[in-house]
This record gives structure tokens, sequence and C-alpha cells, in this order.
């Protein structure tokens, strides 16, 4: 069968697993409230197709500065589309920017950007990565809708038939003589005594 464009295939929409687009990061610096933390850093904002950027200086505002820290790729799936929805459906859609030390001249390296609350926790339960939400621009919760719409197959409930065996009428190795069990309490005081001896 001859295929058109050179012989190369044209992948349909629905075949396409995942998509990708750069999103700028903007970090706030603001002063720390005690000694021993000199500076406070939070992610505060997104900015959907950004160009590459380090910590690119944005805004300055007394003592907050901000930053353009990085751009990274927002990745999404076609298989989390689930986490997407419940992402969402939130009271406010946002996006969760992971955050880790950093061991040169900057202060932290922004390993990645997810739509998905699911990743978020995931890198939120390890305590090594700093994960800050933020909020979702208009035009980005258009594109994941977009992405989810496209995507998104509801997963289909099949009822199981259960055994009719019951298979609580038997507990294994309970008050059998031949398993050698000092604390077993269903076994005879007798049966207790010849097993000691």
């Amino acid at each position: 069968m001859p295929v058109a464009n050179g012989g190369r295939r044209k992948l349909s929409a629905k075949a396409k697993r995942s998509t990708t687009f750069p999103l700028g990061i903007v970090v706030r610096r603001t002063a720390g409230v005690t000694r021993w933390v000199k500076h406070v850093w939070k992610a505060i904002a997104v900015l959907p197709g950004a160009p590459e950027a380090s910590w690119k200086i944005l805004r300055t505002e007394g003592d907050a500065i901000e930053y353009h820290a990085a751009t990274v790729n927002l990745e999404l799936h076609r298989t989390d589309t689930d986490a997407y929805l419940s992402g969402l459906a939130a009271r406010e859609p946002s996006i969760y920017v992971i955050m880790r030390p950093a061991l040169d001249d900057n202060p932290f390296h922004i390993v990645l950007a997810t739509a998905s609350p699911y990743e978020a926790q995931d890198y939120a339960d390890t305590g090594e990565e700093l994960v800050e939400k933020v909020p979702m621009p208009d035009g980005l919760i258009a594109l994941i809708r977009d992405f989810i719409d496209e995507h998104h197959e509801e997963d289909v409930f099949i009822k199981r038939r259960r055994d009719k065996k019951r298979v609580d009428l038997e507990e294994d190795g309970v008050g059998d003589a031949r398993i050698r069990q000092l604390a077993d309490v269903y076994r005879a005081p007798s049966a207790k005594k010849e097993a000691i001896h």
C-alpha cells in the first residue's frame, strides 16, 4: 500500500501519546523572617510559551525580587487524563512546580512543572523537593481541557461474579496437632504438655 508524504506516515492526533510545550517558571525571593533563614523562595507564576532563561530578574519591589528561573517542558500524557481532570476540578486549577536545592550558584534547580496533582503528591511525599502550587492561566486551562477532550477514555466497570465457596470455615494450622505451637489456644492442655516434653 503506497504511503503519501514521501514514504512517511502522518500520525493522527489520537495516535500521539503525549504533547509538550514550554512553560516559564517565575520564582519570587523575599527576605526571611528569622536569622536562620535569609531568604524565602516561592514559585508564584508560570509563563506559557516562554523562551529559555536562567534566573533572569524580571522585577524588583523593595526587598522582593522576581526571577524567570527556568523554562521547562510541561508534558501531558494521554494515560494521565484522570489526574488532569482532578486538577481542573479543583477550586483553583493549578500547575505544580517541583524545585530542588541547587549545587551550583543558583538557589534552586527547577525539576519540572506538572498539571497532575497525583505526580505532585509523589514528589511532596519524598520530602527532598519543594513543591509549589501556582495558579494556572486561562489559556493553559483551555489547552489542557482540549487535550483531555481528545484523549480521555472512561474506565468501564466490569462486575465480577463471586464464587459460592466459603473460605472462612477452616483456619489453616489452628489446633493441628502436627504443627508444634506452644501458644495455640485451641489445643487441649494435655496436647500442650506432650509438645513440651
